[in-house]
């Protein structure tokens, strides 16, 4: 690997071991073994790389649970069976030490205009992953007006499920208990005609 993937790779385990706030440019040198010079000339900034990483590591994990329910676990593209093996995979995700997931709560908060700003442009893609995922159609097939609507929908879920998972993870609903709201969501919309 060269500096630039190294860094990369230091800065992700230094984000699931200390989080945003209090990993240094510092401590990836030293998880790198690179220097501080290296990630201005590859990154830009130490936030940038941060984001970087942090983007990295939500990819890896929805690859897991992507390619888990890929696997022939799931039902059929767009079905209840579908979304409730996706989101069990995800939940599964959450309970893992280490979870990227309760990372994201950190990184909901956080107060850097450039980690923010690289990190939001990204929710798009996250959105049509999603989508990929729970659809069973491939994400370039997935058009933006649909990433944007449904996609959102979906990341707005997960947004509230990782803060459930976060604070409460004795509390919080697993994939059965999501796809059973779900279904008395459509049930009471489609006897109102709605």
């Amino acid at each position: 690997m060269g500096h630039r993937e190294d860094l990369l790779e230091g800065a992700k385990r230094c984000l699931l071991e200390k989080g945003f706030a209090r990993t240094t440019a510092r401590d990836i040198v030293k998880e790198s073994g690179t220097n501080l010079a290296s990630i201005g000339y590859h990154y830009g900034s130490k936030d940038a790389l941060l984001a970087q990483a942090y983007i990295a590591l939500v990819e890896g994990t929805s690859d897991g649970f992507g390619a888990a329910v890929g696997g022939g676990v799931a039902g059929a593209p767009g079905s209840l069976e579908r979304f409730r093996a996706v989101w069990r995979s995800i939940v599964d995700s959450m309970r893992e030490p280490g979870s990227v997931w309760r990372l994201s709560m950190e990184v909901m908060t956080v107060q850097l205009p450039e980690v923010r700003d690289h990190l939001s442009r990204a929710q798009r893609e996250g959105g049509r992953g999603l989508v990929a995922l729970l659809m069973g159609v491939p994400e370039e097939e997935v058009s933006d007006e649909t990433a944007d609507t449904v996609g959102r929908f979906y990341l707005t879920l997960m947004t509230g499920l990782i803060a459930q998972w976060t604070f409460d993870p004795k509390t919080a609903p697993d994939g059965d208990a999501l796809t059973e709201g779900l279904r008395q969501v459509i049930e009471a919309a489609t006897a109102t005609g709605s």
